[in-house]
């Protein structure tokens, strides 16, 4: 259960791990792949999508902290494949600084939404952010199948799917973050 900011940044760092390894297994081709329809989010290479992530952590933790719905963080470069690892490190970081060490009373706090008069209590804001997250990553591979075995090596992508994740091994329970020690 998650009672307390730092119960959440503990889910929050296994679900950047997965966004780490899903971005990691990704071939060559990803950085320039875009789909060959779509508007929006929808027509978004692979690059805009790391971005988004990116920004979108820091975009919540701002509604959460009280600052208000804010996209004023200037996120690492995505450009270049080799740029979105450490940008989803850099923002990781960023995140885990806004929320650790906030008061617990703040989960339940009441926070007003940009878009209606609504408001919503604010462990909901901080599980709308790992929701768009997963969304997000979702749009990496979204025709889960299986994946080719270490020993048959895998086709290059065809059509509008994205490329591929390459097969790794899983992580294993309590692995290590590449993510540097969070205060």
């Amino acid at each position: 259960m998650i009672n307390e900011p730092e119960a959440f940044l503990n889910y929050f760092r296994s679900i950047h791990r997965r966004t780490l390894r899903d971005i990691e297994a990704l071939p060559a081709p990803a950085e320039s792949w875009e789909p060959s329809r779509g508007e929006g989010e929808k027509g978004w290479g692979i690059s805009q999508i790391v971005y988004h992530i990116c920004e979108s952590r820091i975009y919540f933790a701002s509604a959460y902290t009280g600052k208000g719905w804010r996209y004023d963080w200037p996120a690492p470069s995505t450009e270049k494949q080799s740029d979105w690892v450490p940008a989803l490190e850099a923002s990781a970081v960023e995140f885990q600084k806004q929320i650790a060490g906030t008061p617990k009373e703040w989960l339940d706090r009441r926070i007003k939404m940009i878009d209606t008069d609504g408001t919503l209590s604010g462990w909901r804001i901080l599980m709308m952010l790992l929701e768009h997250e997963v969304h997000h990553r979702s749009q990496i591979d979204p025709h889960p199948a299986p994946h080719p075995s270490p020993a048959t090596p895998a086709k290059p992508p065809t059509g509008s799917n994205p490329p591929r994740r390459q097969t790794r091994p899983p992580l294993s329970r309590g692995a290590a973050s590449t993510s540097p020690p969070h205060p």
